[in-house]
């Protein structure tokens, strides 16, 4: 549902958005092309824990907001996907929860591209911002720099959308900064 007063999505955002998406398929398929590479790295990543902090609504600007996330990574592999859960709040009220899969694509030894998907449950209408649904749909993109106890440092774009379930499909994207440390370096720290 749109918020009063929110009238028709300018053709600017259209242009964007679409611009986000013939970003977002060229990195995928290229990424997919460095699978095999990245097999040994891959072997002995652990879980993660995942701290992202960034800006809200950086396409449409009718809600930028702060935004905080947390991601448990799981480190078990399910064929090339790895499970994690997902909690993200926005200073506007906005909230997702959920989980989702990921794949970490090693692009040498110290990058990892790492696309994800989750549904998540959305709560925070504003008299700005009405996603139109309570299932959202977040695509993911994070491009991370490796270290040598193998916590990562990265920046990561983000896509909400309700894939059309809701009467409007307004969509929200996010920039954030993504800082992951693995849970065995995270345990040590509290022995």
């Amino acid at each position: 549902m749109r918020a009063k007063g929110a009238g028709p999505i300018s053709g600017s955002y259209r242009g964007r958005a679409n611009m986000f998406k013939k970003l977002i398929v060229p990195a995928l398929l290229a990424a997919v092309t460095a699978l095999p590479s990245g097999a040994a790295r891959a072997a002995d990543d652990p879980d993660f824990l995942t701290l992202a902090v960034g800006k809200f609504d950086i396409l449409r600007n009718r809600e930028e907001d702060a935004e905080i996330r947390l991601d448990y990574r799981f480190g078990n592999k399910f064929w090339i996907f790895k499970p994690f859960l997902t909690a993200a709040y926005a200073t506007n009220n906005s909230s997702f929860i959920g989980a989702g899969v990921l794949v970490d694509i090693y692009l040498g030894r110290r990058f990892v591209l790492t696309p994800q998907f989750s549904p998540t449950y959305w709560r925070g209408a504003t008299s700005n911002l009405d996603l139109g649904h309570e299932l959202e749909f977040r695509s993911r993109l994070e491009l991370a720099y490796r270290f040598d106890d193998r916590s990562r440092l990265g920046i990561s774009i983000d896509h909400s959308s309700n894939a059309g379930l809701g009467d409007g499909n307004p969509g929200v994207e996010s920039v954030m900064l993504n800082y992951s440390m693995s849970m065995d370096r995270i345990k040590r720290m509290f022995k």
